[in-house]
């Protein structure tokens, strides 16, 4: 299994090496914008290895030594501040690394704007005055707009992630304990997004609801970190009562956080209600 790297048609580089699928964009001069890909091609391959290499400590939980690796220590900073509860440095990964792809994209370049993507957990560069339109689409199986962040150059957050349920015929590619069909966070970098997010979607939840239907994660997943655990896999029918008392649990969760410092703000999704806190407009265009 080798890294690939290609630059598409409409100015994106795509890398892709084992779960690890990022897009990549840069604006700016041209000279600029091919020194920043061939940066961001150049520190790509060590990624996963380095990462591998480290695999059973980051799938355990905190608290926990912190690890060697440049990308595996950001995963477990970023999960830290939740080691009261269950979590391992896995949840912070997919921003973690898309935080790393981004320093190497914009080291030493005058960039207008850029963004590595990495499965919907996106690090982002703006120079001042400068935008960026990000959709936000909460069900993976039925895809459609559902808004769009404007994220400005003088807004603090710099990385915005989305947890939910990757359930029955869902897709994605994480696991929740919770029912939220998407949270959306922004903070001030991808990993501490990436956690907060899934911290925020497990609080969505109906606990012991009967149309909640769980399942160990390991019996869907041999590889997951959740092991044992169960996670949601099916959720029935609910009352538009119920759907508001899981948002509310979750919504007392993301307060906590901005409260805290730990997030810009948050966008939690359930069949079709939203919350959004500490966003506010036009930094969310539900239009």
């Amino acid at each position: 299994m080798t890294a690939q790297i290609a630059l598409l048609p409409d100015g994106r580089l795509h890398l892709q090496h084992g779960p690890i699928d990022c897009l990549c964009r840069a604006w700016g001069a041209p000279e600029d914008v091919r020194a920043a890909y061939a940066q961001v091609a150049a520190a790509f391959p060590v990624v996963l290895p380095a990462l591998c290499a480290e695999l059973a400590a980051l799938r355990a939980p905190l608290p926990a030594l912190p690890p060697a690796g440049v990308v595996a220590r950001a995963m477990h900073a970023a999960c830290a501040p939740y080691a009261d509860r269950f979590i391992t440095p896995m949840a912070a990964v997919a921003g973690a690394v898309a935080d790393h792809l981004l320093a190497a994209m914009t080291a030493g370049r005058r960039l207008a704007r850029a963004y590595v993507n990495d499965g919907g957990d996106i690090a982002f560069h703006l120079a001042p005055g400068e935008t960026l339109r990000c959709g936000l689409v909460s069900d993976l199986a039925a895809p459609a707009l559902d808004g769009a962040f404007l994220l400005t150059a003088d807004h603090p957050a710099r990385g915005l992630a989305t947890s939910g349920r990757a359930c029955k015929g869902r897709g994605g590619r994480s696991f929740s304990f919770g029912i939220a069909d998407a949270v959306s966070v922004l903070a001030r970098d991808a990993a501490r997004a990436d956690a907060a997010a899934t911290v925020i979607a497990n609080a969505v939840d109906l606990p012991g609801h009967p149309a909640v239907i769980r399942r160990p994660a390991r019996d869907i997943d041999p590889d997951s970190d959740l092991g044992a655990r169960a996670v949601t896999w099916e959720v029935g029918a609910l009352a538009p009562a119920e759907i508001d008392t899981a948002l509310d649990a979750g919504q007392a969760v993301a307060d906590a956080l901005r409260a805290a410092g730990r997030i810009d703000g948050a966008v939690l999704v359930l069949r079709g209600r939203m919350r959004v806190r500490g966003l506010p407009l036009p930094a969310l265009d539900a239009s």
